[in-house]
């Protein structure tokens, strides 16, 4: 594989790098954060200038045709700032789902919307019930008048608070768990009922319920899970190329303590042991950052299965090397790793965070060794 950087991709590397640099330190963060949507507006019109919003989308679309590579460029770096905006959501989960499920009358509706900054979407799958598995759904859509009524309650909707529409994964037939008779509906937040709160890694998500409210498929109503699953594992290639940038981030920030913390009249890095911790993060940094490389050339990968070993194999090592670092930093910086006047620690939040969502190292580990391992039995 050619792991090398087109000189677009370089170009789009410094622009994004340059942005979190100049727009996102960690007391700005705090500040949109603070903003009453819980993250900055004016930053997300910035995105939309700068075409990250539409990034992924085909030009005819109004984007910029790009692909893996360049969604990995730029979760990285808000990796790196921990960002707020509904970025994940918006753009790599409910982008992903209309370009892939929605009808050409869909895309050419949403797609420019989305890469102008105009309409924010959410993807509202979890129930209480369901843990991990998409397939596991209890909320209802069937005919009515003409069109289609859902109702049902979904839980942890990132970013469902602010979304104008909502694609909901809901069941025309069959019984919970059942592959078949699962399809993704578009709907119209305002014909929801929605709570919104603060997640503990600074971003937000809604529990929404549907009652009776009108829908519009996306793709078949009977058969979409094929369709839900490889968005998803695009989008869980996305998260690991955010999680090596929180990774990295607080290896520096542990890196900077360690050189200028003093102790017994010399900074602290001087001390050996120290030294050889630091040194395991950096491995457990690098191993991080070959699966996520791995997952963003396989996040394309025709074969589900194929596709599945890979990015199953990515996440749960993503996990395994983001809690190593995490809590290595929090121990090396002591007592100041704890506070929330530290960025450390929001960047410890933020790795857990991305740990448990769509499944955490254990859940992967276990799916990878029903699957045959990495490379299939």
């Amino acid at each position: 594989m050619d792991f090398d950087l087109t000189d677009e991709q370089r170009l789009l590397k410094d622009s994004v790098d340059r942005l979190i640099t100049e727009r996102y330190d960690f007391e700005s963060r705090n500040k949109y954060r603070a903003e009453p949507e819980g993250w900055s507006r004016a930053l997300w019109e910035q995105y939309a200038e700068l075409g990250l919003l539409g990034l992924p989308f085909p030009e005819s679309y109004g984007g910029f045709g790009g692909g893996p590579v360049e969604t990995m460029i730029v979760m990285e770096a808000f990796g790196r700032g921990l960002a707020v905006e509904p970025y994940f959501a918006t753009v790599v989960l409910g982008g992903g789902l209309i370009h892939q499920a929605g009808s050409e009358e869909q895309k050419s509706a949403l797609l420019p919307q989305i890469a102008s900054g105009e309409a924010l979407l959410a993807f509202a799958h979890v129930e209480r019930q369901s843990r991990y598995d998409l397939a596991n759904v209890t909320t209802r859509a069937h005919r009515a008048d003409g069109g289609w009524r859902i109702n049902g309650e979904k839980s942890i909707v990132l970013h469902g608070d602010v979304a104008d529409q909502l694609i909901v994964s809901a069941r025309t037939s069959g019984s919970p768990s059942d592959r078949a008779g699962i399809g993704l509906f578009l709907v119209d937040a305002k014909d929801v009922t929605r709570r919104g709160y603060p997640l503990q890694d600074g971003l937000r998500a809604a529990e929404v319920k549907l009652d009776d409210a009108r829908a519009e498929p996306l793709s078949n109503p009977e058969g979409a899970l094929s369709v839900a699953e490889q968005v998803v594992d695009a989008a869980i290639g996305a998260l690991c190329a955010e999680a090596v940038g929180v990774m990295q981030s607080m290896h520096e920030l542990t890196l900077d303590y360690l050189k200028t913390r003093r102790q017994f009249g010399r900074p602290i890095g001087d001390f050996q042991a120290l030294q050889h911790r630091a040194v395991d993060m950096y491995v457990a940094l690098e191993q991080a950052r070959s699966m996520a490389l791995f997952a963003t050339m396989m996040a394309a990968e025709e074969d589900p299965a194929e596709r599945r070993r890979a990015i199953t194999a990515a996440k749960a090592q993503i996990g395994r090397s983001g809690r190593h670092i995490g809590q290595e930093a929090i121990q090396l910086h002591g007592g100041i790793g704890m506070t929330m006047e530290y960025k450390v620690g929001h960047a410890f939040k933020r790795m857990t965070m991305i740990d448990i969502m769509f499944g955490d190292a254990g859940a992967h580990t276990e799916e990878l060794a029903r699957l045959g391992g990495l490379f299939g039995t």
